[in-house]
């Protein structure tokens, strides 16, 4: 088998928000639109995200049902930015930065228009 690269879509109830909040909050890079632009794939550096709008009633996992897309960064101190250039463009903030009791990370989360936990973290040693 030779996979060549993942992506994973999400529903999105609304593809144009979507696609501003990924790339112009988060900062990610449009790879590819598709389906006359009800669908895009988005290039976070190291891997694909992608986000459709369906227009078919499914139900968008999202609230305490959300799953939650993590973005790991380099260090702490990248967090730290992470955290304070989306609090600045006014994401909703869900947790600010701090090192978790059960797991090893060092993380800050927010939500995305759909709901969507998003979270930046740095892996820590144990």
């Amino acid at each position: 088998m030779a996979i060549e690269s993942l992506v994973v879509f999400f529903p999105c109830s609304d593809i144009e928000k979507t696609l501003n909040f990924y790339t112009d909050t988060v900062g990610l890079k449009l790879a590819q639109s598709q389906g006359g632009g009800k669908a895009i794939i988005l290039d976070t550096g190291c891997g694909l995200l992608g986000f459709c709008q369906y227009d078919d009633g499914r139900p968008i996992p999202s609230g305490e049902l959300s799953p939650c897309v993590s973005f790991n960064c380099e260090d702490e101190e990248d967090v730290d930015r992470q955290f304070e250039r989306l609090k600045s463009a006014g994401a909703e903030i869900l947790q600010p930065p701090m090192r978790h009791a059960q797991f090893p990370v060092y993380s800050c989360f927010f939500r995305d228009p759909d709901g969507y936990k998003i979270e930046f973290q740095k892996i820590l040693r144990e």
